[in-house]
């Protein structure tokens, strides 16, 4: 095959961000979450528990299930970043996760209206979810050959606003054509396409096949146009080479104040968002009482405020860098946590509403915008901040502790939301804890550099 441009290679690495958004926006999200919550809560009633209790436990039942695939993910991902790098290629990485994003993705369709396959559900989502974080991480790490610094700022900020509007659109077909709301019909009135059974949920449940086959046919950019540069082969144990490396990696971060400030920062505040994302949908259900159908258009209205601002933030990182733009997301997102906590179907922060009030539906709908757009900057310059801190020769690992530094309290969220809410009975109270997050990670900026300590750190000899 012959010699791929660098345009087509910068473009096959966004087709990535376009294949797997809409994981995160159908599945975590916006249709798959909320009807786990749903089916889960009828379960747990059905058991025995008041609405209020089932509410409270299926929201526990969710975060046990982020909480196991986040420890996992924090753990593994640096040794195998290490391991990459060490070995000189990623794509074999990237193919063997990509075919466990596949079919964990595909299995959700054993999720039936009567909670069976509920826990084998969890499972699979927990798979899927492991496969499209640890492809992420390797194709992040391809990041930082396709340009300067400025120039990653922008691509970074590009590939994340294609990608949410790739969750727009592919948002748009399920709401359209297969997710029925209570009446059996899609968001057109129409029945659920393909001759799926609306009263077995099979249109809503299709939402796995769908994002399965979605991947399939949109990573192919990827496979044909991203090219890894090639590096001499080195004979040896390479898990022991990797686990050097990584030791004396993880030493060096003690004495890079930047990084190690910006890594704990990333900590925390990446775990509130993660925990904002994939909560909101089943806030909305278990506080609200939405519908499938009012989730996916709040779900669309977020997505095309990600899509917006990411791309925009992209041009604010390129100028002003992407400290300004993490600060400036934070500051909203704590903003639109208050509210969300503040605020039920009867009152909006102590005030008591009238029966039936629209209040709480538009205050949500702005929330939702606003979490998009916040989200999607904060996505897109939070990878473009670790390229600044990232070792050119070993970028796989740096964003291998970039997982680890996501994921490693991504436990910490979902457990303090399932905790809250189980002593509460109240899924409203229970995402508070998301709020503390975001301020820890706001603190810790303080010491991060603005423009990242890579240039200072690899210009210079380094301690051993």
């Amino acid at each position: 095959m012959g010699q791929v441009s660098a345009q087509k290679r910068i473009w096959g690495w966004i087709a990535f961000d376009w294949a797997t958004q809409p994981f995160y926006t159908l599945l975590l999200t916006f249709i798959f979450g909320p009807y786990f919550a749903a089916i889960a809560t009828q379960a747990l009633i059905d058991g025995g528990l008041t609405e209020q209790v089932a509410d409270a436990r299926a929201q526990s039942m969710w975060s046990l299930g982020q909480t196991v695939s986040g420890l996992f993910i924090a753990f593994s991902a640096p040794l195998l970043g290490a391991v990459a790098d060490s070995a000189g290629k990623k794509m074999p990485w990237v193919i063997a996760f990509s075919v466990m994003y596949v079919g964990g993705a595909w299995a959700l369709w054993s999720l039936t209206p009567d909670g069976g396959g509920l826990w084998f559900a969890l499972i699979a989502f927990g798979i899927a979810f492991v496969g499209a974080e640890f492809a992420l991480i390797f194709t992040n790490a391809i990041l930082p050959s396709l340009g300067d610094d400025a120039e990653v700022g922008h691509l970074s900020g590009k590939g994340a606003s294609i990608g949410y509007w790739g969750g727009v659109l592919s948002l748009i077909i399920m709401l359209m054509l297969f997710a029925e709301n209570d009446t059996g019909k899609t968001l057109i009135g129409m029945d659920p396409l393909f001759g799926f059974d609306a009263n077995a949920r099979e249109g809503t449940r299709f939402v796995g096949p769908f994002v399965a086959i979605w991947y399939l046919i949109f990573m192919i950019p990827f496979f044909l146009w991203v090219r890894e540069t090639p590096k001499p082969r080195v004979e040896g144990d390479k898990i022991r080479d990797a686990l050097d490396q990584l030791k004396k990696t993880l030493r060096n971060i003690l004495e890079r104040r930047s990084l190690a400030a910006y890594l704990l920062s990333s900590m925390f505040y990446r775990d509130a968002l993660n925990a904002l994302y994939g909560f909101g949908g089943v806030y909305a259900t278990l506080v609200l009482d939405w519908s499938i159908i009012m989730i996916g258009v709040f779900g669309i209205v977020g997505a095309i405020t990600a899509a917006i601002s990411a791309y925009v933030g992209g041009l604010f990182d390129r100028r002003l860098g992407p400290k300004p733009v993490i600060i400036t997301t934070i500051l909203i997102l704590i903003a639109v946590c208050v509210v969300i906590v503040g605020m039920s179907r009867e009152m909006l922060f102590g005030v008591p509403l009238t029966a039936g009030s629209s209040l709480p539906d538009i205050i949500f709908y702005v929330c939702g915008a606003a979490i998009g757009g916040a989200g999607g900057a904060l996505y897109a310059a939070s990878r473009s901040m670790m390229v600044r801190h990232a070792n050119p020769d070993r970028p796989t690992e740096a964003f291998g502790l970039f997982a680890l530094s996501g994921k490693a309290t991504a436990f910490l969220a979902p457990a303090l939301i399932g905790i809250v809410s189980y002593l509460t009975n109240s899924p409203r109270i229970g995402v508070s804890p998301i709020i503390l997050l975001f301020l820890i990670g706001l603190f810790l900026l303080r010491w991060v550099e603005p423009e990242g300590d890579r240039k200072t750190w690899f210009a210079s000899p380094q301690p051993s």
